[in-house]
């Protein structure tokens, strides 16, 4: 909880969630040992919730708050040893070489807002109260902390707010690959493109085709597919037997 929000939690006799949003996923990506071209991915979610606090009669008080939520997946990602160099541009200075070692994929996470599912109010300071998982504020990334208008708190609360948040999220493993693709050079007209004469139009109307076909509708057995038979025509149609 935030500093304010913790003091309002403290006097809570329960809350409700109101709303919970993603705010950053953290990934780490390493090999995974003896087993080629797989990596472990380890994640962890932050989310901005907000909790409305019923301290009394009266309106409640709208209290925000940080939750996280750590995974790890194994992912096929395969391998290979080529090292990229790449360079940016920047102006009025040298261009910078940004190196990698080699092409590792790298992790994507695609993650839609979460669903609050349930909340709870539990006293931390009764025995029976599982609050083993502590969280360390020195691992949360400053980025995170600034979504906060005031300072995180963790430790001496009195009270604790726990939230049961559904998520989805897809997680793959993207690399840059080389494609082979056929290319062609360009294509020269063999026709050429004749225009409408000013003064003889007549010129261009005799070089077009007599529409022939637009005289003549087709027949039903040309509406048919290739190998398909209607039983309702004769196979001897000369008109349709190429």
């Amino acid at each position: 909880m935030t500093q304010s929000g913790q003091e309002v939690v403290d006097r809570a006799i329960s809350v409700k969630a109101s709303n919970a949003e993603i705010i950053w996923v953290y990934t780490d990506i390493e090999e995974v040992p003896f087993n080629r071209g797989f990596y472990s991915i380890d994640l962890r979610y932050f989310f901005k919730v907000t909790l409305n606090v019923f301290t009394g009669v009266g309106r409640p008080t709208a209290v925000e708050g940080l939750a996280t939520f750590s995974k790890k997946v194994i992912l096929f990602g395969s391998e290979g040893n080529a090292k990229i160099f790449s360079s940016k541009y920047k102006q009025d200075a040298f261009d910078t070489q940004q190196w990698k070692k080699t092409n590792m994929p790298y992790a994507v996470v695609e993650v839609v807002e979460p669903i609050v599912l349930g909340e709870k109010l539990a006293d931390v300071r009764q025995k029976n109260c599982c609050c083993d998982d502590e969280l360390d504020l020195s691992s949360v990334p400053e980025s995170v902390c600034r979504v906060f208008d005031d300072a995180l708190v963790i430790g001496g609360e009195a009270k604790r707010a726990f939230v049961s948040l559904g998520i989805f999220s897809i997680i793959k493993l993207e690399r840059r690959v080389q494609l082979l693709i056929p290319s062609y050079d360009y294509c020269v007209p063999q026709k050429e493109c004749v225009g409408a004469a000013e003064d003889n139009p007549c010129d261009l109307f005799d070089r077009i085709e007599f529409p022939m076909e637009e005289f003549y509708p087709p027949a039903k057995c040309e509406f048919l597919e290739p190998g398909q038979v209607d039983p309702s025509v004769d196979n001897s149609c000369n008109r349709c037997r190429k």
